[in-house]
C-alpha cells in the first residue's frame, strides 16, 4: 500500500469528469487500498479517485463511527464503484463540509437529507440502499468529484471567493513553516 499525493484546488484535473470502472482486477484492489491509506493518513472520511489523479468513477468512505477522542476510531470502510444517486428527498440538510482537495477550509453546504444510491463494490457486486445523515452528505460530496465539482462550487460567489482567499493564505503559511 502507498500514500498517494492528493490534488488540491485549483488543479485542473479536479475538473475532469471521471470514466466508469470496467475492470475489476488486482490493479483496482491496489488502488482502493492505496486510497484508503491516503484518506486515513490525511485524515479524511471520503476520497474520490480523481483526487489522487485517477479519473475513474470510484470513491471510498469511512465515517469512522463511534470512537471517543482518546480512542482509536472504529473503522467501517466502504467502496463505491460507478455509483448512481436517485430519488433525493425534498428535505434539505445543511452540513459544514471540508475537502482534502481544499485543505483546512470549511463551509455550510445544502444537500438533500436522504438519497437512494446504487453502486458496485470492489468485487463487482451490486448494492442499493437508502442513505441519510453524514453518509448521505459524504456520498453526495464525493460523487460531485466524479463530475468535476468541488464543494466550493455549491457556495455563493462571495463565499467561494472568501474560501479561496483563506486557502491561499493557508498555503502561504504552510510554505513559510
Amino acid at each position: 500500500m502507498a500514500i498517494l499525493p492528493i490534488l488540491e484546488a485549483p488543479d485542473p484535473r479536479l475538473r475532469l469528469i471521471s470514466e466508469p470502472v470496467d475492470t475489476f482486477d488486482d490493479g483496482l484492489r491496489t488502488l482502493i487500498a492505496d486510497m484508503f491509506e491516503t484518506m486515513y493518513d490525511a485524515p479524511g472520511i471520503g476520497l474520490a479517485a480523481i483526487q489522487v489523479g485517477v479519473p475513474k468513477r470510484l470513491l471510498v468512505i469511512d465515517l469512522q463511527d463511534g470512537a471517543e477522542e482518546d480512542q482509536e476510531p472504529v473503522r467501517n470502510p466502504r467502496v463505491f464503484i460507478n455509483p448512481e444517486l436517485f430519488d433525493p428527498s425534498e428535505e434539505i440538510n445543511l452540513y459544514s463540509e471540508g475537502c482534502l482537495s481544499v485543505p483546512e477550509q470549511y463551509a455550510d453546504v445544502e444537500r438533500p437529507a436522504r438519497i437512494h444510491a446504487r453502486w458496485l463494490d470492489q468485487d463487482g457486486k451490486q448494492h442499493e440502499e437508502a442513505l441519510d445523515g453524514l453518509l448521505s452528505t459524504c456520498l453526495q460530496h464525493e460523487m460531485d468529484h466524479l463530475e468535476g465539482i468541488l464543494f466550493i462550487d455549491r457556495l455563493s460567489r462571495l463565499k467561494r471567493e472568501m474560501v479561496l482567499k483563506k486557502l491561499e493564505k493557508y498555503r502561504r503559511s504552510r510554505k513559510a513553516a
